[in-house]
């Protein structure tokens, strides 16, 4: 199935008439369950010569972002490199780890920390044990607010000119409970505000349930970032673990607070 950019929320690429906007094309077209890609499906991808991707992509591998295998291509270490030293979410992480797995240690359910990016969400951490359920989310992979308990309470938290932005759709249904309903989501933001926690009931994967809490900027209104707890449908129950989601939230946005975040 081909893999588009928008797809995986990174919207179109347009720019491809520059040597960085070839570069960042060739980067886009892996997706998150792609590990190696031959020359031939990066070039379908791209939609650019073959010429060009077989040139740019060399480029690339020299300069680490790439690797050759006797397949194709695959992401390198040096993009993983340099994702670590992007400084704001590198100093957010290493302060939210704690929480993280104190949350993770009192749940023992998969904790997320996420941030909103557009209108997506865009997961910074992930901690699962070996009981965790399956889940689509990734480190460094982004999903749509609308379906997810994290993105919906980063939303409800955005202000109205983003409420009214991701309400005017389109809203994608990837599930068959996914809300769409403009106004029901609304609805589910007025309640994420007044009780501080969002949940999502198997709106972006069958089989989950999940409950988030914003990570409040010092203004008491603005959030940050979020944290989530995920588990299965039988053996979760989000409520249940509302309390210690708010508490986790709320003691990161404190910490912040003293740091100067």
């Amino acid at each position: 199935m081909e893999v588009r950019p928008e797809d995986r929320g990174e919207g179109p690429v347009r720019d491809r008439d520059t040597v960085l906007g070839k570069a960042l094309a060739i980067l886009r077209a892996f997706g998150p369950a792609d590990s190696v890609l031959p020359l031939a499906e990066l070039v379908r991808r791209t939609d650019l010569p073959k010429g060009t991707v077989h040139r740019v992509a060399g480029d690339l591998v020299r300069h680490r972002l790439l690797d050759r295998t006797a397949h194709g291509y695959r992401l390198s270490g040096g993009l993983f490199e340099l994702g670590l030293r992007a400084s704001a979410e590198r100093t957010l992480l290493e302060l939210a780890m704690p929480f993280l797995q104190d949350l993770y240690e009192r749940t023992h359910e998969t904790v997320h920390l996420g941030v909103r990016e557009g209108h997506e969400v865009v997961y910074i951490a992930k901690i699962g044990g070996h009981r965790q359920a399956r889940a689509p989310s990734r480190t460094g992979g982004r999903m749509p607010m609308h379906c997810t308990a994290l993105g919906k309470v980063l939303l409800a938290h955005a202000g109205e000119e983003e409420w009214t932005a991701v309400l005017a759709g389109p809203l994608e249904r990837r599930t068959p409970r996914t809300v769409v309903a403009p106004g029901l989501l609304r609805g589910q933001l007025t309640r994420a505000v007044e009780t501080g926690v969002a949940y999502e009931v198997e709106e972006s994967t069958p089989g989950l349930l999940c409950v988030a809490a914003p990570v409040l900027a010092p203004d008491g209104r603005t959030a940050v970032a979020a944290i989530s707890v995920t588990g299965p449908v039988g053996r979760f129950r989000p409520e249940s673990h509302a309390n210690a989601v708010r508490a986790a939230a709320t003691a990161l946005g404190s910490t912040l607070a003293r740091r100067g975040y």
